[in-house]
């Protein structure tokens, strides 16, 4: 059967918007429409042009390949449609941004700040969510830039290193370990430590360490970040083996740092989407962040 050549300007309008949000309610929203319409117009665009644009994951809807294709065709039709009804003074060039709270909070804010101090005609639209949103957002295009600690291989993203780390312990200064020039797995046996939630991969990995050494911590609380862990740690309550990137940065007067062996190396990485290249406001941000962070003793380039 052949397919219709005429163009319809609402189906692909619920194509960006359905591309942008990742939901039906959310694309709806957007566009003052109801969730029924907008699956409407999904459909018959598919059924116009032949191909699967959508593929459903829970309760996502994750674009093909040939949708990011389409959707890129598009970009010139909307540019001229901007510049038709757009404002009269031109808006502010946004960079789309996504990390997780161990990034986002304290760290990311204080960037953001000082990058559009320097730059006051950009834009920062700023997102907190787990890492695997993080890296879901990027490849659905709806972000430019992302920020993750997690390797999470992805068809569609791009992972470029920003930061390497080695863990440490974290413990007040009256501790008696804060003596010590290396914290080893037995140096921890029977005392209180805040450890981060079994569902994350380093849990798995410390504990295997301290089974190997024979060593068993007291773990007194778990957390879900690392920020959570050194801020206990602070209040006395026991000490914590932590990636020191980014929360040394703002705990290394309160608190000891010290190195853990053996090493446990961590990776920061910035994301961005594979299939084009990032606009300039995301690569300016990225060389502000590289120029801009701090160095520490455990941390590196």
């Amino acid at each position: 059967m052949a397919t219709r050549s005429w163009h319809s300007l609402p189906e692909y309008q619920a194509l960006r918007a359905l591309m942008e949000s990742g939901t039906t309610s959310k694309a709806a929203v957007r566009l003052g429409l109801s969730q029924s319409a907008i699956s409407r117009s999904i459909a018959s665009l598919e059924a116009r042009t032949g191909r699967m644009l959508f593929e459903r994951d829970g309760g996502r809807l994750i674009p093909t390949s040939e949708a990011v294709q389409l959707n890129r065709r598009l970009d010139p039709l909307f540019e001229a449609l901007d510049r038709i009804d757009g404002p009269p003074t031109p808006e502010k060039e946004t960079l789309r941004l996504v990390a997780p709270p161990t990034y986002a909070h304290r760290f990311l804010v204080r960037h953001i700040a000082s990058f559009l101090q320097a730059n006051p005609h950009y834009l920062v639209s700023l997102e907190v969510a787990p890492s695997d949103e993080v890296i879901r957002g990027i490849q659905e295009l709806r972000f430019d830039l992302g920020l993750t600690g997690v390797e999470l291989s992805r068809e569609g993203v791009k992972l470029s290193p920003y930061r390497t780390s080695h863990a440490v312990c974290a413990m007040p200064k009256s501790d008696r370990l804060a003596d010590k020039e290396v914290i080893s797995p037995e140096d921890l046996h029977e005392r209180p430590m805040i450890a981060l939630l079994r569902r994350h991969a380093r849990r798995a990995q410390l504990d295997r360490m301290f089974t190997n050494a024979r060593s068993a911590p007291r773990v007194v609380a778990e957390v879900s970040t690392s920020f959570a862990a050194v801020d206990l740690a602070r209040e006395g309550l026991g000490v914590t083996v932590v990636n020191p990137f980014p929360v040394m940065q703002y705990r290394s007067d309160d608190l000891v740092f010290r190195p853990f062996e053996p090493v446990i190396e961590y990776r920061s990485y910035f994301a961005t989407p594979e299939s084009h290249r990032s606009p300039a406001i995301a690569r300016a941000f990225m060389r502000h962040l590289r120029l801009h962070t701090l160095k520490t003793p455990f941390t590196k380039a």
